[in-house]
C-alpha cells in the first residue's frame, strides 16, 4: 500500500517517535522522495512544552523541522518496517529570524529537502516561515540513523 500523501495530526503521530504535547505538527500538506511540507500552529499554544515563561524560542523552530524530517523517514520506511531511529546529530548554517515565534501568524510551514544520505545519516535542508510567509529559522540538518541506545546502567 502506498503512504498516504495528506495526514492529519493522528495520522502524523503514529508515524514519529513524538506523542501527546510534543508533536508538534498538525498536517501532512505533500511529500515526496526528497521533500516534505507540514503545517501546523502548536507554536501558539501556550501549554507547548517548549515554550519558557519568554515565550516560544526561535531555536525550537529547529525541532519543529526536525519533526517533520522524522515524518519523512517515517514515509519512506518499507510498507511494515519500523522507521530508522534518528538523532538530531548537527546543525549548520541556521539563521533564526527573530528571538522567539509564538505570536507569528498560523499556520507555520515547515520544509524540508533531504539533500544526502544512506542507511546511516541524512542531510536536510531545513525552512520554517510562518502564516505570512515570514522566514521563522532556516539552515542544514544532519541525522544519525540506526544507533542504539546506550544500554541502562
Amino acid at each position: 500500500m502506498t503512504p498516504p500523501q495528506t495526514l492529519d495530526r493522528a495520522g502524523i503521530a503514529a508515524r514519529i517517535p513524538h506523542s501527546g504535547d510534543m508533536c508538534l505538527l498538525d498536517r501532512l500538506e505533500r511529500w515526496d522522495a526528497q521533500s516534505i511540507h507540514c503545517t501546523t500552529a502548536r507554536h501558539t499554544d501556550p501549554a507547548n512544552p517548549l515554550r519558557t515563561a519568554s515565550g516560544l524560542m526561535s531555536a525550537c523552530a529547529i525541532e519543529f523541522a526536525a519533526q517533520a524530517m522524522a515524518l519523512h523517514g517515517g514515509l519512506l520506511a518499507a510498507e511494515g518496517s519500523a522507521p530508522s531511529a534518528g538523532f538530531l546529530a548537527s546543525t549548520r548554517n541556521v539563521r533564526l529570524h527573530g528571538a522567539r515565534f509564538d505570536d507569528r501568524p498560523t499556520p507555520l510551514h515547515l520544509h524540508a529537502e533531504r539533500l544526502s544520505g544512506d542507511v546511516n545519516q541524512v542531510m536536510y535542508a531545513f525552512r520554517v516561515e510562518d502564516g505570512a510567509g515570514r522566514p521563522v529559522a532556516d539552515g542544514r540538518a544532519v541525522v544519525v540513523l540506526n544507533t542504539p541506545l546506550p544500554a541502562a546502567s
